[in-house]
């Protein structure tokens, strides 16, 4: 819903409150502000000009040489637009003007002849092409006779103003018009609500006697009421009812189908205009559709009606589709003379189904869907046969045509104050209840502690009790309701060990640079077991959706690795993605266990500073950091071992180890399976999430910064190739002590200096003792028993 601050002060007082801050009132009080839209925004020095002369440019068929009366002076003014004539009032952008978009105005030479300023089409102006009069939509905008020459345009119609964009949930109705907006704006400020004077001259004939009722689906239509004006002019709406209906997003059409519209707006109640003439008969009958029965709408489509639908009928043939569209055969045209305006109640139900059936949704069937107030249908066509005599010259046949056997009676709902505090958890005082609904226009009596409210049929979203408190909380400020804890002996809720954990796990993943992906539980049953951890029967689905979705995973890698090949094809080079879900199990008496796994898939470069020229890709190591990175963020002990899994490259794959028991693999996957999946060198990792997080750990101790120094010594350490560093790093640790406090492999050379299956490796070795400085004699003394358990083991001291 577009409200147009301007049309609103018609209604409303708004206090000239800035549109930001009324703005944020009405968002604060329950409807939320989507856009506030200044209509001048990037508009300046844009004026009235009188067209004295237009001749056809001497170099150009399409342009033309305009002699523009601006006020104070006469200018020449080149203009290409196709209907730009002599004798024509028109929009003129000065030299020094703007337009939206920063467009700034300059005096300039169009092929070889002075161009003084620009004539403007109203969509230079910023205004939409589907909001303006279809007879200016290629060309520029012709002012009325009336407009005075040099006045600013800006002010003088009505493009000085501000629009709301309010995003309304289904149950606000009522705010689906200006009168209810000033409703909700009044109670918000504290204002009195004006309604629309309506008053004109009516004619001796009555409508009755032009034309005859009759209403055969009383429980779809319970009330139908018609006015007649005779002798109208069909002509374009004057500028203010234009601007006020391109404001609201409604494109203008003539001043017959501009007022429905403008009523629409106003009272949000759906009015239609029938060319009384082309009804034919004199005759309205409501009725529901034959089978098979045909209908043109507006939009030039025929459509065929089914007996569920209801119609308007010239007591013949449907006329038009009953809340949704009329029909082409009795529109209005330059041509019409005397008009039928509709304004009925019709069941919202009724009009929900023929919208959907024929996949038709206006700004009428909208409002009916969710229900009109039945209290303004009527004063809805009075107010348009008001209008038709103002700005159409029409003759208002005295009374209605009306069927009425609708219920208008307000409803009564009956609540206790301590009802509304109780569902609060606040004091609201009595006094301030009572204020609140007066401000809402609710009428309200105080009798035996209750409030009594009578809800105005305007309302139809207030319905019980609750609906009264969400009223009453809405105004009183949703700001001043207290957060409070529910009072109860057991401990407030928080993240239990395990949650904690998995969102440290989360956080220290993303910190690390992967992204998370969330992908399918259900796979194929070639796939289902490709990388488990722990490989069981496959739990397939009785009904499954697809072979890919017919069983249930045991690795998160099949499909965290698809997600890298279809990142990859789709020209992103570097992948990293992680990912946090369950994988399902069988257990030995076939029930399903549900155990969660962290996975994570590489491809690509890792570092890449292109200005330094530094680029790292990714490898086997860079995995292993951010797999024992999250180990010591988590208070566990993880170890590698050399492993082999099919589908993963023999000679760069590890088990993760923990307390002796395989947690999880690591690797790159193997080549064969890169090349099927057009990949390049790309590194998995799956873990038994589980079984990490549920490891109790000691609670985290600070320790105080060093106040003496360490001392380092390095060892480079000759082996057999098939032994592996970690072991020699475990015999280090064991034989260290307590002094010792970090081991770090920092080399390892394999070539023609050594034997034949030999290999060096040398290791970084930190010495250090909190309570004092270290000397050489106490470091020789535990590096010494270091290396005697390494030469037990085979190790030899390279020289």
């Amino acid at each position: 819903m577009l409200v147009s601050i301007k049309w609103l002060k018609d209604y409303v007082n708004t206090q000239d409150l800035p549109a930001d801050e009324l703005g944020e009132k009405i968002t604060r009080a329950g409807i939320e502000v989507d856009a506030v839209i200044d209509r001048s925004e990037g508009l300046s020095n844009i004026v009235v000009g009188y067209v004295e002369s237009c001749e056809k440019h001497p170099q150009a068929d399409k342009l033309s040489i305009c002699q523009v009366n601006v006020g104070d002076e006469t200018d020449q003014i080149i203009c290409g637009a196709p209907n730009i004539a002599a004798g024509q009032k028109v929009i003129v952008a000065r030299p020094g003007a703007r337009l939206p978009g920063g467009m700034k105005i300059k005096k300039a030479k169009l092929r070889g002849e002075v161009s003084n300023g620009m004539i403007c089409s109203l969509q230079e102006l910023g205004i939409e092409g589907k909001l303006v009069p279809k007879a200016y939509a290629e060309g520029i905008y012709v002012l009325p006779e009336e407009a005075e020459i040099g006045s600013d345009v800006i002010t003088n119609f009505d493009l000085d103003d501000t629009v709301l964009e309010l995003g309304l949930t289904p149950n606000r109705a009522d705010a689906m018009s200006m009168l209810g907006v000033a409703y909700e704006v009044g109670a918000i400020l504290e204002e009195e609500v004006k309604l629309p004077e309506i008053s004109y001259p009516e004619a001796e004939q009555t409508a009755e006697s032009m034309l005859t009722l009759q209403v055969d689906a009383p429980e779809a239509n319970p009330l139908y009421a018609a006015k007649v004006v005779r002798n109208i002019k069909v002509k374009e709406s004057p500028m203010w009812l234009q601007q006020r209906l391109m404001a609201a997003g409604v494109r203008p059409h003539n001043n017959v189908v501009d007022v429905t519209n403008y009523i629409l707006m106003e009272y949000g109640q759906p009015l239609h205009a029938f060319d009384y003439d082309a009804l034919g008969t004199g005759n309205i009958t409501v009725r529901l559709a034959k089978k098979n029965e045909k209908i043109t709408t507006l939009d030039d489509t025929e459509r065929t009606l089914s007996p569920h639908q209801l119609v308007i009928t010239n007591g013949e043939v449907p006329v038009a589709l009953a809340g949704v569209m009329g029909g082409a055969d009795s529109e209005v045209s330059d041509s019409t003379t005397t008009v039928v305006i509709e304004s009925a109640y019709f069941a919202s139900s009724s009009i929900r189904e023929t919208s959907k059936n024929h996949g038709l949704r206006s700004d009428a069937s909208s409002r009916y869907e969710k229900g009109v107030d039945p209290n303004r249908v009527i004063p809805a066509a009075e107010r348009a046969a008001q209008l038709l005599s103002e700005l159409a010259d029409g003759e208002v046949l005295a009374g209605s045509v009306i069927f009425d056997e609708l219920d208008k009676e307000e409803k009564i709902v009956t609540v206790s104050p301590d009802f509304i505090n109780s569902r609060l958890g606040m004091k609201i005082p009595f006094e301030e209840m009572l204020d609140i609904l007066k401000r809402l226009q609710f009428n309200t009596e105080a009798a035996n502690g209750q409030l009594v409210i009578s809800v105005p049929t305007r309302r139809q979203d207030i319905q019980i009790e609750e609906d009264v408190v969400e009223e009453i909380a809405r105004l009183y400020g949703y700001d001043e309701i207290p957060a409070t804890l529910p009072e109860t002996e057991a401990a407030p809720g928080g993240l239990t060990p395990y949650q904690a954990k998995r969102r440290i796990v989360r956080n220290y993943m993303e910190g690390a640079g992967l992204l998370q992906a969330t992908t399918y539980s259900l796979t194929s049953e070639k796939s289902a077991t490709q990388f488990a951890l722990t490989e069981t029967d496959v739990t397939k689905l009785l009904m499954p959706m697809s072979e890919e979705r017919s069983v249930l995973r045991q690795s998160l890698l099949p499909h965290l690795v698809e997600s890298v090949s279809y990142n990859t094809a789709r020209r992103m080079d570097s992948v990293a993605l992680y990912e946090v879900g369950s994988v399902f199990l069988k257990t030995d008496d076939e029930l399903l266990n549900e155990e969660e796994h962290l996975a994570l898939a590489m491809t690509g470069l890792w570092l890449d500073n292109s200005w330094q020229g530094e680029k790292k890709p990714v490898d086997f190591f860079v995995a292993k950091g951010i797999v024992e990175g999250l180990a010591e963020k988590l208070g566990v002990q993880l170890e590698f071992e050399r492993g082999e899994m099919n589908d993963l490259h023999p000679g760069r794959t590890a088990f993760i180890m923990m307390d002796g028991r395989r947690v999880g693999v690591m690797g790159q996957l193997h080549p064969s399976e890169q090349k099927q999946r057009d990949l390049k060198t790309t590194i998995v990792m799956e873990l038994n999430l589980a079984a990490l997080l549920s490891v109790e750990t000691e609670a985290l101790v600070y320790t105080p910064v060093p106040r003496y120094p360490s001392i380092s010594r390095d060892i480079a350490l000759v082996l057999s190739k098939i032994v592996e560093a970690g072991t020699i790093e475990t015999v280090i640790r064991n034989a260290g002590g307590k002094l010792l406090k970090d081991v770090r492999v920092f080399d390892l050379y394999e070539g023609d200096k050594l034997e034949e299956g030999k290999k060096s490796v040398a290791f970084s070795l930190t010495y250090f003792d909190p309570e004092k400085t270290l000397t050489d004699e106490e470091v020789t003394a535990v590096h010494e028993k270091v290396l005697s358990a390494l030469t037990e083991v085979g190790a030899e001291l390279r020289s």
